[in-house]
């Protein structure tokens, strides 16, 4: 079995603790050592699925090969974790719940880092990057293109065709229609759908999605 440790000890990061036991009830596979958390208050504190071991320094200092999950749900967030973490010891390995589909395997992309929850599918000719968050009953469509950092929330719907850039959140429920592009830090809000090509950098709700002021 292969240590690894969740960099995130709030609600995601014991989600991602139950995920890795799923895992295992298949096939044997991480050795969890525990939570890794910048919040100083909860080194050395303990819940039901592990114990928090420290921040990023103790993990910079960890002497072992240790496999990564970084469980948060910011893409901002992920972002500068994941750029704080120098140690040439941790690696960033993607995760996959039992029930993930994948309708052609051989024809899909992946980087590193990758969450994907539970009943999530991957159709074909699918190339996503790394450190993106599925989080679970994600539908992905055939020649889907998603980059670096995005958040994706439960029942998000991504039709085919469609392309994503970096540190993007789509909330629960939502839904890009197909061969749309979008950009960069682009918010959309739940059960929104998005219609046409939205600009980098704002949010948008409703259906159609329109843009808001924040």
């Amino acid at each position: 079995m292969k240590d690894i440790a969740i960099f995130g000890a709030g609600g995601l990061g014991r989600e991602v603790a139950c995920l890795l036991r799923l895992i295992n009830e298949k096939k044997r596979e991480w050795n969890f050592i525990g939570f890794i958390d910048d919040s100083v208050s909860l080194w050395g504190t303990e819940n039901k699925y592990g114990r928090v071991l420290g921040g990023t320094d103790w993990l910079n200092r960890y002497e072992k090969l240790l496999a990564v999950v970084v469980a948060v749900g910011s893409s901002d967030a992920i972002h500068s974790i994941v750029s704080r973490i120098l140690n040439p010891c941790v690696y960033f390995p993607n995760i996959f719940a039992p029930t993930v589909t994948f309708l052609d395997r051989e024809s899909i992309e992946l980087g590193q880092g990758n969450i994907f929850c539970s009943n999530c599918l991957v159709s074909c000719n699918v190339h996503i990057g790394n450190f993106n968050l599925f989080n679970g009953n994600i539908p992905i469509g055939h020649d889907v293109k998603i980059g670096d950092y995005n958040v994706v929330m439960p029942s998000v719907n991504i039709s085919g065709g469609v392309t994503i850039g970096d540190r993007n959140f789509l909330g629960v429920q939502s839904v890009v229609l197909q061969y749309l592009k979008i950009g960069n830090h682009v918010r959309l809000g739940a059960n929104s759908v998005m219609m046409h090509r939205p600009q980098d950098g704002f949010m948008y709700i409703g259906n159609p999605a329109k843009r808001i002021k924040l």
